[in-house]
């Protein structure tokens, strides 16, 4: 087949998903790893409250800190076990950039289908999306790795949704506790016999994945404490809240998680504001790959993700970069065709919070999606193997395809 053949097969392919809003497409470009796992999928809905948070947006410079019940809707996909004539595939409704607008998604998940036991109890991925965002910005992930075996929870942030969108000291503070939060939630709920999640999840395997400040909450999660720098932050919280999770906080440095045994952070904002120095970026010492476009516009590249990379000096860590993307490399869906139209209310066409100007999403979720496979399986269920595809080799990729890549990969200090 010709390389003009394939590009024509891929054009094709990008065009009918875009058209139809469908998060499930594999590219015939697409590396090895991204091809959906062999198990059926399904998906459900749930709700959890963190009793007594600390309410940000009602807390007053120099008084006490007020507390609230928050709470978050979870997006949850697992191996699912298909009744007799049930097929795969559902739909979601998902709020989009513009709030007014709400598109219909299409993927490969069953709603509320029968979980699969026989081979559980599956490791457990939490996904962060980005200030605004949802928990179906990175649906295709979610899906992808549940084919897989894992089971995906994918977080609504209370205050950064795109119809609950609140004022950024909220998402500054409760990120990287809105990530804890639901993986003692979801380690709670799997040994609830009243829970679908009971048997079903192994939560003491976890990993993380944050885009932008998904990917800000990730890196504190992991051991980068906040500089004190942070603490005064134009629109840092009151009272210097953030010192909650400082890199000289005592009580911080005692709260990392075993049961968190890698992460991805993808474009991790917060390097090129101050939030982190090297005090902070040395305490990560959880496995760790970074995502990141060369261009990144928001989070910054240089001063930014590469710095977190580079800076992570005990970490074993990788960072795979996409040439002249910005900040949008990887993560988002494919921008819905609901969001095609100019917003009057944003001024702007919702389709560029998705899309990026130079690289297809589609491409770019197929690798995401290849990448992670990869990390996942190696650092959550101890497959070896993997490791040979997280090499600058490019295993799994067809000829000429990782064109406008670069993987690197740090060792711990000492190492």
């Amino acid at each position: 087949m010709s390389m003009r053949t394939i590009l024509a097969i891929l054009l094709a392919a990008v065009t009918v998903g875009a058209q139809t809003n469908r998060i499930d497409v594999v590219s015939p470009l697409a590396p090895e790893l991204a091809a959906y796992g062999r198990y059926d999928i399904g998906v459900r809905t749930l709700q959890v409250t963190d009793k007594s948070r600390p309410d940000i947006l009602n807390t007053k410079p120099g008084q006490p800190t007020a507390r609230y019940d928050r709470s978050l809707t979870l997006e949850v996909w697992y191996p699912a076990r298909l009744a007799p004539g049930q097929t795969a595939g559902g739909d979601y409704r998902a709020i989009t950039r513009d709030p007014a607008v709400t598109a219909t998604l299409h993927g490969k998940a069953v709603r509320d289908a029968e979980p699969l036991r026989a081979d559980a109890p599956f490791p457990l991925v939490i996904i962060s999306h980005g200030y605004p965002g949802n928990r179906f910005l990175m649906s295709h992930l979610g899906e992808n790795l549940a084919s897989k075996g894992f089971v995906t929870v994918s977080i609504d942030h209370k205050d950064s949704t795109y119809d609950d969108q609140k004022t950024f000291a909220s998402t500054l503070y409760n990120r990287p506790f809105d990530q804890l939060f639901v993986l003692g939630e979801v380690a709670r709920l799997g040994q609830s016999p009243t829970s679908f999640l009971h048997g079903l999840v192994d939560a003491a395997h976890a990993g993380l994945v944050g885009y932008s400040m998904g990917g800000y909450g990730v890196v504190n999660v992991i051991g980068g404490g906040y500089s004190k720098a942070s603490e005064t932050f134009q629109t840092a919280p009151p009272n210097a809240l953030l010192r909650d999770r400082a890199v000289d906080n005592p009580d911080y440095q005692k709260s990392r998680d075993a049961r968190i045994k890698a992460a991805i952070a993808i474009a991790p904002w917060g390097m090129q504001a101050g939030f982190w120095d090297a005090a902070g970026l040395a305490g990560i010492r959880t496995p760790v790959l970074f995502v990141a476009g060369s261009a990144d516009e928001v989070a910054g590249y240089e001063k930014g993700t590469r710095a977190i990379f580079l800076g992570a000096v005990n970490a074993d860590r990788y960072l795979l970069t996409f040439a002249n993307a910005s900040h949008n490399a990887a993560a988002p869906i494919p921008a819905p065709a609901e969001t095609y139209a100019y917003s009057e209310s944003l001024k702007s066409f919702p389709f560029a919070h998705y899309a990026d100007a130079v690289w297809d999403t589609t491409r770019m979720n197929n690798i995401l999606d290849h990448f992670a496979t990869a990390y996942f399986d190696l650092y959550l269920k101890g497959d070896a193997e993997k490791l040979t595809y997280l090499n600058a080799s490019w295993k799994g990729f067809k000829p000429r395809t990782a064109v406008g890549l670069t993987l690197e990969h740090a060792a711990p200090a000492g190492q």
